[in-house]
């Protein structure tokens, strides 16, 4: 039996819940006060049993950091999520994305080693489970516009407001 922990903290773009496995790493998180609206993102294989509210630990103790002002703080964050090889690659590559360095979905898909593959870049920040510590916020259309974002775009104009600092 696999049990997970969830946790809601306020932030200046409102509700942040997180879901995180018994060994830390985190399975969904985004800007949400209900963990139902996280847990279908987890991949069926990585799906807990159980899932309790409780304390998020050193992934907490990282995004009370990263709000304050430390962005690098949720850069070692540890993360799990499948889907196939490219997708995988690409959340990969995608928290090599510094903070205040948004990238372009055709940037991105670049950094992928697959530059045409700008559709297929763009479907792994829309499928993204893990919000923030995969920062799929991070990457703009070519015309520097927001794009998309799940958790809608007040919340990613304040993320990268918050990163260009």
């Amino acid at each position: 039996m696999t049990t997970a922990v969830f946790a809601t903290r306020p932030t200046p773009a409102g509700p942040f819940t997180a879901v995180v496995d018994a060994d830390g790493y985190v399975l969904a998180s985004g800007w949400t006060a209900s963990v139902d609206d996280l847990l279908p993102l987890i991949h069926d294989s990585l799906a807990p049993d159980e899932v309790t509210e409780g304390d998020l630990g050193p992934v907490g103790e990282a995004l009370d950091r990263y709000l304050g002002g430390d962005l690098t703080a949720i850069d070692d964050v540890p993360v799990r999520q499948r889907s196939g090889p490219y997708r995988e690659h690409a959340w990969e590559v995608l928290r090599t994305v510094p903070a205040g360095a948004p990238v372009t979905y055709t940037g991105y898909a670049g950094k992928t080693g697959r530059p045409a593959a700008v559709r297929a870049a763009a479907g792994a920040c829309a499928h993204n489970a893990a919000a923030l510590f995969v920062p799929c916020h991070r990457v703009l259309r070519t015309d520097g516009s927001l794009g998309g974002f799940r958790w809608g775009l007040p919340v990613k104009r304040w993320l990268l407001d918050h990163e260009a600092g």
